[in-house]
């Protein structure tokens, strides 16, 4: 009887792509190379594309400062330690630095690429879409700061009824953006 090759065992995942930061980086660097070749190439041609990237990176950054609160929320019921505790510490971190980040770089960058472009830094609507986004910029530092506190299991931070009143701030501030984008009342 012939022998069944056995599959070789499996070794650990190391380097730099085998981790979800890394390949989040590597997609942040491919976005961006992508992007500068677009428009290099396509020169004002690339408006459009160069648009769609940046409202596609708006929703994934809004998606996350949407979803990390609601995880905080239930991270501050779940009991110290306990699986359900360390499993949400593996999500909030993942989001904020696989998601969120890199999509907020993207957004950035296009923004301004985009404001740059309509030569638009001097309208009053870009200055307070701009202080809007820069307040979104802060709330997302200030939920780095809250999944840190989560994983060092810090009592100070869970408080469900406070993470519950913050989801409101990033659609407050999108309803702002938004409104200033498309209607451009000033």
């Amino acid at each position: 009887m012939a022998e069944v090759e056995q599959p070789a065992a499996t070794e650990p995942a190391s380097g730099f792509l085998k981790t979800p930061g890394g390949r989040a980086a590597m997609a942040l660097a491919v976005t961006v190379v992508l992007t500068l070749a677009a428009i290099v190439i396509m020169g004002d041609a690339a408006y459009l594309w160069i648009k769609a990237v940046h409202v596609v990176a708006v929703m994934s950054w809004m998606a996350g400062l949407l979803y990390l609160p609601r995880i905080f929320v239930y991270h501050s019921d779940a009991a110290i330690g306990g699986e359900t505790s360390e499993t949400l510490k593996v999500m909030e971190r993942r989001l904020y630095e696989i998601i969120m980040t890199p999509a907020m770089v993207i957004t950035w960058v296009l923004g301004l690429w985009l404001a740059y472009t309509l030569n638009a830094f001097l309208e009053p609507w870009l200055i307070l879409k701009l202080i809007a986004v820069i307040a979104m910029s802060a709330f997302h530092d200030y939920l780095k700061r809250a999944i840190r506190q989560f994983a060092a299991d810090d009592v100070s931070v869970r408080n469900a009824r406070r993470w519950r009143f913050l989801n409101e701030v990033p659609t407050l501030l999108m309803l702002a953006i938004v409104i200033l984008v498309i209607v451009k009342p000033f």
